[in-house]
């Protein structure tokens, strides 16, 4: 079926049976990758329940063996039925790609697979796997727009009875758009604040979202881009305080990475400069961010940005594999990219 395009996703999804079992959802939105592969999830028919009928694994513990995946998307359930598959954090691992060639070449079983993937060039094996099976759909997920910020604001608002001002909606349209899942709990947190209310105005806006902005990761990332240790460290603690997983810090930086990966190219390729690349690739970006990741895009490299985008992967990989000491992986992998980001 090779691609389904982002407004078609929520038509695709409601077809039952669905017309494949393979899918690959990928973006730089990895919220809005969470969101629709948890969608395909739930449609898939599997048990999400049963722990015997769901396999999770990180796309590092496939690798270069796509023999594992295979296995597992042949294997028969213990009591029988549907088997889901969810393959997380894939990028460029060829044993994925290859996997999903065999598999695609295979007839349909009772197994489905999910992998969900972050931003992929056009010519990257594993999105060029899925756009050239019959038996596989590729989903890109980018930022939204602004007509799919509107969509989100409304639909979420109108599920409270809840209206808003133009003001209003001016300002928080403003401060979400980034991330899909961030955004959807961004407003849902403005519905809760002001349910029982008339009309949702703009003060009310700048008051949750400030009291977002004390623990949002994006001051700590921002430190880290501008190789500002002690601004870093005081983010931190802030984020601590507010019982917010540092990991959650980790995972936001390598998603930074991954943009600034894809505009650098960008960049390079057009040999256009750092401007024209925020424009269209970081559009989205909170407008007090833009100086911020803009210095960065001109300090780094686009080799160094893929090693720096490397190291991030492979630490959120060993944390997942040594969770009691997640905290500390997080922390000696941001602190060395902060040195990283001050000596440039």
């Amino acid at each position: 079926m090779a691609e389904v395009k982002s407004h078609e996703f929520d038509a695709f999804v409601k077809r039952k049976p669905l017309p494949v079992r393979l899918f690959l959802i990928y973006g730089p939105d990895r919220g809005l990758v969470s969101e629709r592969a948890a969608a395909l999830a739930a449609a898939s028919g599997v048990d999400l329940a049963d722990a015997f009928s769901v396999v999770k694994l990180d796309a590092g513990e496939i690798g270069g063996q796509p023999g594992r995946l295979v296995d597992e998307m042949n294997a028969i359930g213990l009591f029988g039925g549907d088997r889901l598959v969810w393959i997380c954090n894939a990028g460029s691992e060829k044993g994925i790609a290859d996997a999903l060639d065999i598999l695609a070449g295979q007839p349909a079983g009772p197994s489905t697979l999910i992998i969900e993937a972050g931003d992929l060039k056009k010519g990257a094996a594993l999105r060029k796997a899925a756009e050239s099976a019959s038996q596989a759909v590729a989903i890109a997920c980018y930022a939204d727009d602004g007509r799919a910020l509107q969509s989100l604001i409304d639909q979420e608002l109108s599920a409270e009875g809840l209206r808003i001002s133009p003001a209003a909606r001016e300002r928080l349209t403003e401060t979400i758009g980034g991330d899909r899942l961030a955004s959807r709990n961004e407003v849902r947190k403005l519905a809760l604040y002001c349910r029982g209310k008339a009309m949702i105005e703009e003060q009310d806006v700048e008051e949750i979202v400030g009291d977002a902005s004390a623990i949002s990761t994006d001051d700590a990332i921002d430190a880290i881009l501008k190789g500002d240790r002690d601004g870093f460290l005081h983010a931190i603690q802030k984020i601590v305080a507010s019982k917010t997983p540092v990991f959650l810090v980790l995972q936001g930086c390598l998603r930074q990475f991954q943009l600034l990966e894809l505009m650098r190219a960008e960049m390079d390729e057009k040999r256009a400069p750092a401007a024209q690349a925020m424009a269209t690739l970081g559009r989205h970006l909170h407008f007090r961010r833009k100086p911020i990741v803009e210095n960065a895009l001109k300090a780094w490299s686009g080799p160094a940005i893929r090693r720096e985008t490397q190291r991030l992967q492979a630490a959120i990989l060993q944390s997942r594999q040594r969770p009691v000491l997640e905290d500390t992986i997080a922390m000696q992998t941001m602190l060395a990219t902060v040195l990283q980001s001050a000596r440039r």
